[in-house]
């Protein structure tokens, strides 16, 4: 870990799988380890930051470091004949082979468990309500389309299908004007969560368009507004030295 001496003017960097050989602590791996992290990453979806690198991984206690598992592929999140066909396309460099056995992949590990995507999204004067989930009475949540990556992806996210780049598998909303309108009709909702992703990787004055409209609108079942975050610990400048801390 580094020391702390300009700690509060840091920079946010994210690297994913595009990045890997620029990530100067993974040189500590060794090359067959390298090789099958690339593999898994052109599969699952992999975001790291600077700070998660720098701060919150032990590199010497690498591989079996907790934070080193948490956020960096690992070879096991894929069958061992899954991982030796992938490894073998990423050293082919095929970027079109990649891709179609990393979307047959992802297919095969069931994207929206429960059928999520189909029993909890909500409909609205009979069209279904973008970027919206309703399964519990009381609270609906909602996933604004900036808000859709993390500061550093979870190597156990259930919600990876948001980060891979297929549009008929992701939630998210481009505005908040439709969930005004469904829960002027539904009272009974009385929490929203702001989820993704990540709603707090948005600068302020994005974040504001998606709140305000809540805010400004006569709501009066809502109680709360709540924001699903890992911000505090994987980027806590976002609450203290970023521009719009």
């Amino acid at each position: 870990m580094s020391d702390r001496a300009g700690q509060s003017h840091r920079r946010f960097r994210a690297y994913t799988n595009r990045d890997l050989d620029k990530i100067p602590q993974l040189s500590r791996l060794s090359a067959d380890h390298r090789r099958s992290l690339k593999a898994v990453a052109a599969v699952l979806p992999f975001r790291v930051n600077n700070y998660v690198l720098d701060e919150l991984i032990d590199w010497d206690r690498v591989p079996d470091d907790p934070m080193f598992q948490l956020t960096i592929p690992q070879p096991g999140m894929l069958a061992p004949d899954e991982l030796a066909r992938m490894r073998a396309l990423v050293e082919a460099g095929e970027r079109a082979a990649i891709v179609a056995a990393a979307r047959e992949l992802q297919r095969q590990l069931n994207p929206h468990p429960a059928e999520q995507l189909k029993l909890n999204v909500p409909s609205l004067d009979g069209a279904r309500v973008k970027g919206v989930q309703h399964k519990y009475r009381e609270t609906a949540l909602f996933f604004p389309t900036p808000g859709q990556t993390c500061h550093s992806y979870c190597t156990y996210c259930f919600r990876w299908a948001q980060f891979v780049g297929v549009d008929e598998l992701k939630f998210a909303a481009r505005e908040a004007d439709t969930l005004v309108r469904y829960l002027q009709r539904h009272p009974e909702v009385t929490d929203v969560l702001f989820t993704g992703g990540d709603p707090m990787v948005m600068r302020t004055r994005v974040l504001r368009r998606y709140v305000e409209p809540l805010l400004d609108a006569e709501l009066p079942g809502l109680t709360s507004i709540r924001f699903g975050t890992k911000a505090p610990a994987y980027w806590p400048q976002r609450f203290t030295t970023d521009d719009d801390a």
